[in-house]
C-alpha cells in the first residue's frame, strides 16, 4: 500500500508544516502600544471595542492600551517612542505640539463634537447659552485657559464670575445660581443621581466650539516611514467606533471593566446614548467621509476662533498640526442604519 503510505506521510508533514505556520503568523502582527489620556471608560468604547472583537488582528495589528489616569501623562511617552499612538483631547494639543516643535501629528479625530458642556439647574431661568452669564461658573484651570477664554473673546463672559472646579459637583448642587463644567457623556449622569434631578444641559459645540476631540496621535516619523501602520491603526479604530455604537458592545464594556473595575453598566449604557444622541462621533462630515474625518475648512475655523481668544499664536503654522490622508475614506460608513 504504497498509495496509502504516501498520502499518511503526506499528512504528517502537512500537520507539521501548520504548526509551524501557526506561531510564523502571529510573529506577523506588528506591535503597537496606543496610550489614552484618562482611566479606561466607555468614552474609548471604539478603541476597546477593536481590541476586543479582534479587528486589530485582522488589520495584523497586536496592539496593547495604555489607559491614562491622574497620576499617568501618557502623551509624554509618545514622542520618545514609548507609545507608537495617544488619543489627545482637542486640537489645541496638536497646536501645542507644533508650537513647541514636538514631532507629533494628528491623524483621525473620532469625536467630531468635543464632549465639554456647562451644566445648570432647570429652574434657574436659563433658557440659552448666554443667560449662563449671569451665574457663578465652575470651571477648572485648564478650562479657563481654553474653552473659556473662547467664551469671553465671542460672547463677552466675564472671568469675575469664575470659581475652581475641583471635578466634585456639591457647590453646583448646592447652588442653584450657578453652573458646572462636565462631559455630555458623564457629569449629568452623576447629576441626575446626586441631585435627582435632570440639568439642563449646553454642550460647547453647539455654540461655535468646533475643535475635533479624542484624536488619535502619532510621531511624524511613523507616518513617513510607515504610513501602512498608520492606516490599519486608523482604519480598525474607526470600525471598531461604528462597531461600538451601532452593534453588540458587550466586548468592550467587559475590557473596560477589566481595566476599570469601578465602572458600572448603567454609565456605559449611558455615556453611549448621549455619544449618539449629541453626534459626538458621528454627524457632520462623518456622515460623507466616515467616523474619524478631518477637513481643512474644520480645523481652520477652530484655529482662527482660538487665535482670536489668545489661546494660541497666530503665527503658529496649524497645518503642521494634522493630516487627513488616512481618514476622509468612507471607511464603515457600510455599518451605520440605514434608518
Amino acid at each position: 500500500m504504497p498509495t496509502a503510505k504516501f498520502a499518511t506521510i503526506a499528512a504528517l508533514v502537512g500537520t507539521l508544516l501548520l504548526g509551524f505556520a501557526a506561531p510564523a503568523l502571529a510573529q506577523q502582527l506588528d506591535k503597537v502600544r496606543f496610550g489614552t489620556n484618562w482611566v479606561a471608560e466607555p468614552e474609548h468604547g471604539g478603541f476597546y471595542q477593536a481590541l476586543a472583537d479582534g479587528t486589530y488582528r485582522q488589520y495584523g495589528l497586536e496592539v496593547t492600551i495604555v489607559p491614562g489616569g491622574p497620576q499617568v501623562n501618557n502623551r509624554i511617552l509618545l514622542p520618545v517612542g514609548r507609545l507608537d499612538f495617544f488619543m489627545s483631547a482637542n486640537l489645541l494639543q496638536a497646536f501645542d505640539a507644533v508650537a513647541h516643535k514636538v514631532p507629533t501629528i494628528s491623524v483621525a479625530a473620532m469625536f467630531q463634537k468635543d464632549p465639554q458642556v456647562l451644566i445648570a439647574h432647570p429652574d434657574a431661568g436659563v433658557e440659552n447659552f448666554e443667560d449662563l452669564k449671569k451665574l457663578t461658573l465652575f470651571v477648572s484651570k485648564e478650562g479657563v485657559a481654553t474653552y473659556f477664554q473662547w467664551m469671553k473673546s465671542e460672547f463677552g463672559f466675564s472671568e469675575a464670575k469664575v470659581k475652581p472646579y475641583t471635578f466634585n459637583p456639591q457647590p453646583f448642587l448646592a447652588d442653584k445660581n450657578s453652573a458646572m463644567q462636565g462631559y455630555v457623556t458623564s457629569e449629568p449622569y452623576a447629576i441626575e443621581q446626586q441631585g435627582g434631578f435632570r440639568p439642563k444641559i449646553f454642550l460647547l459645540a453647539d455654540y461655535g466650539f468646533d475643535t475635533y476631540s479624542t484624536l488619535i496621535e502619532t510621531r511624524r516619523d511613523l507616518v513617513e516611514n510607515k504610513p501602512d501602520l498608520v492606516r490599519r491603526f486608523v482604519e480598525a479604530s474607526i470600525l471598531g467606533w461604528y462597531h461600538f455604537l451601532y452593534d453588540d458592545n458587550a466586548p468592550a464594556h467587559a475590557l473596560i471593566r477589566k481595566d476599570n473595575p469601578e465602572m458600572t453598566d448603567a454609565l456605559i449604557a449611558y455615556t453611549v446614548e448621549n455619544l449618539k444622541r449629541y453626534g459626538i462621533v458621528d454627524s457632520g462630515d462623518t456622515l460623507k467621509l466616515g467616523i474619524g474625518a478631518m477637513t481643512d475648512a474644520r480645523v481652520e475655523s477652530f484655529f482662527d476662533k482660538m487665535a482670536r481668544a489668545g489661546v494660541v499664536d497666530r503665527a503658529v503654522d496649524f497645518r503642521k498640526a494634522y493630516t487627513p490622508q488616512f481618514v476622509d475614506k468612507g471607511v464603515g460608513t457600510d455599518l451605520r442604519p440605514k434608518h
